[in-house]
């Protein structure tokens, strides 16, 4: 199987996909396990001193090609709305994620302007449908994800979201995708609503086999693996500052084990 094909086939069953931001968090994730992995262009753009949305195209391609190449795993690409606004536009994202050698990436439903945050409908599905097309001409496999964005974007209308979800499917999305869910029950709801595998983004309060119950069948993590290191970070600032001591070391993870894993020579 190439890399698509094993992406597609883990789509069998409920598997949690990790989100690194770099080339050493995507070798320890791979070395615990996982069976593929997804970038985070929030966390990418937030190990760049930048904000989420502010990377440009290019450089998500140019990222999403290195971590590619640093374990075997398939990876699957946060491609944010794409190239651009238009259907070519996102059929020229899925080549270019093809060419990086990624077995998958997503497309969103957002525009990327807070003035008019989510593509209108017709446009949304006129996107999709264009790039599963691009998809389907690829010499090899490869798994495209469609994502409405309504509930990241203070628009939490389930019914709309649904829709949306219904016509990516109809237009041959393989993954349909609605980020920010804050219960199970909306999970459910969102996944008897569809015949294809939903992913789910984790929250607090979720777990693998709540979701697995309700339907979800790939689970993402987005930014909160890189959150979660910022945090530690701010933590130790914090101790630091406020007290003088060192004790945060004691949860670091040990050099020497850091050292094995990327294959320092003794």
């Amino acid at each position: 199987m190439d890399k698509g094909q094993t992406f597609r086939k883990l789509h069998e069953k409920a598997f949690i996909i990790p989100n690194p931001w770099d080339i050493g968090t995507a070798k320890m994730l791979a070395a615990a396990g996982f069976s593929a992995l997804a970038t985070t262009s929030a966390g990418y753009a937030f190990s760049r001193g930048r904000p989420d949305g502010g990377i440009p195209f290019e450089e998500r391609i140019a990222h999403a090609k290195e971590l590619v190449g640093a374990t075997d795993l398939p990876v699957s690409a946060d491609l944010e709305n794409g190239k651009g606004d238009g259907p070519d536009s996102a059929a020229e994202t899925v080549f270019a994620a093809e060419a990086a050698g990624l077995a998958g990436c997503s497309i969103e439903d957002a525009t990327g302007d807070p003035a008019r945050p989510i593509y209108d409908f017709p446009l949304a599905v006129e996107r999709v449908a264009a790039a599963v097309e691009a998809a389907r001409s690829l010499k090899r496999d490869f798994v495209f994800t469609a994502r409405a964005e309504n509930f990241l974007w203070g628009r939490p209308d389930l019914d709309d979201t649904i829709r949306r979800l219904q016509a990516f499917e109809k237009a041959g999305a393989d993954v349909l995708y609605a980020p920010g869910l804050s219960d199970v029950e909306t999970v459910r709801k969102i996944c008897s609503a569809v015949s294809k595998p939903v992913n789910v983004l984790a929250i607090p309060g979720f777990t693998l086999d709540g979701l697995r119950e309700a339907g979800a069948i790939r689970i993402s993590l987005g930014s909160k693996l890189s959150t979660a290191a910022f945090g530690a970070v701010r933590r130790a600032v914090d101790e630091m500052r406020a007290t003088g001591s060192f004790e945060f070391a004691r949860q670091a993870m040990p050099f020497d084990e850091l050292q094995k894993l990327f294959g320092a020579k003794e």
